[in-house]
């Protein structure tokens, strides 16, 4: 029973953990193994940046998120902080891979960027305030308890904010590109990056959040493009999703 409970209330992966923590150093090189995920980056930026400009009526031109507490969790080595950073926000990163952390606070200093990084689990993660934004971006797809991973998310999130989750959908489809194409055919991630079994079908997602005050407000597809080598928003959700819940 304590085993059980120990369980439930701990989200670490530790094969997860080890899996990017071996590969930290490689964070900020474009050619590296995180290779897929800067080219993802751009997409995932106004996607985020747009919408939170939508929800909160923000209107200022030149650091159009300004004032926005935003938490990023599995915040890796910082691709997604910084541009937040950049674009005004008050930013928090947690990870639970100390490594990533470490990797995260170097480059954001050597960039001159205020941002604060903890190696946290959203149930681990002490804070006295709720956060405007939550960021959980290609991360429910690696975490143990995926309920109770959201449920301690949402908690750190205050009423009438805003909370993305991208992850990858469980389908078939996914199974073929984000698995035997992305990593056996194309090389793109190491093998081993995913596992099909932890892929979160919409539906589930929204049953999840929903149990916690978080209301589905938008869903969006997110396809690759091989000829323009680039990633934009799309209808079709059967690989790559991403979900904007409103905390009610």
């Amino acid at each position: 029973y304590k085993v059980n409970l120990l369980m439930k209330n701990n989200t670490i992966n530790k094969k997860e953990i080890e899996k990017f923590s071996k590969i930290a150093e490689e964070w900020w090189d474009p050619e590296g193994k995180f290779k897929p995920l800067h080219k993802f980056n751009p997409i995932r930026i106004s996607y985020i940046k747009n919408n939170i400009i939508q929800s909160f009526k923000l209107k200022n031109k030149n650091k159009p998120l300004e004032k926005v507490k935003i938490l990023d969790i599995g915040c890796g080595g910082g691709l997604l902080c910084e541009p937040m950073s950049r674009l005004g926000a008050d930013v928090v990163g947690i990870d639970a891979s100390d490594k990533n952390i470490k990797v995260a606070k170097l480059h954001a200093k050597k960039d001159n960027l205020d941002i604060k990084y903890h190696c946290a689990t959203p149930e681990t993660f002490k804070t006295d305030i709720k956060f405007d934004v939550i960021l959980n971006m290609e991360i429910v797809e690696h975490v143990e308890n995926v309920d109770f991973f959201l449920k301690s998310s949402s908690e750190l999130l205050r009423k009438n904010g805003v909370m993305f989750v991208a992850t990858l959908n469980k389908t078939l489809k996914s199974y073929l590109f984000a698995i035997i194409g992305a990593e056996y055919i194309l090389n793109w991630l190491p093998i081993g990056t995913h596992e099909w079994e932890k892929f979160v079908k919409p539906q589930d997602l929204k049953n999840i959040l929903n149990k916690y005050k978080l209301n589905l407000e938008s869903l969006d597809g997110m396809k690759y493009n091989l000829f323009k080598d680039e990633w934009a928003v799309s209808k079709d959700k059967s690989i790559n999703y991403i979900g904007k819940f409103v905390k009610s």
